[in-house]
């Protein structure tokens, strides 16, 4: 016997599955959305919250420069992950996402 999926439930399904693939601001985030970052952890971001609260960041390199803890190959995971900074994905994703780990 088979079952048949009600369209509404097939609906909102999918619609709950594009959300899951929308990308986050930095700049906007929540503390639990930053938290739900993999690779970054409550005190990156504490600090991530600190800086922001001085002044939103400009792009990636400023994020990176002023956040200890989050380098070129933590910005590219992230960026992977769907975390923008002012709207625009790390430059470095696509290459740093590729490259090797040690």
């Amino acid at each position: 016997m088979r079952t048949r999926i009600p369209s509404w439930l097939l609906g909102a399904v999918l619609l709950c599955s594009g959300a899951a693939w929308a990308q986050v601001d930095i700049n906007t985030a929540t503390e639990a959305e930053l938290d739900a970052i993999a690779g970054m952890g409550p005190a990156t971001t504490r600090r991530v919250l600190q800086e922001r609260a001085r002044q939103p960041f400009k792009d990636w390199a400023d994020l990176i420069a002023r956040v200890r803890g989050i380098g070129p190959a933590n910005a590219a995971r992230f960026s992977a992950q769907g975390y923008t900074v002012g709207g625009q994905v790390y430059a470095g994703a696509a290459s740093a996402a590729s490259a090797p780990s040690r």
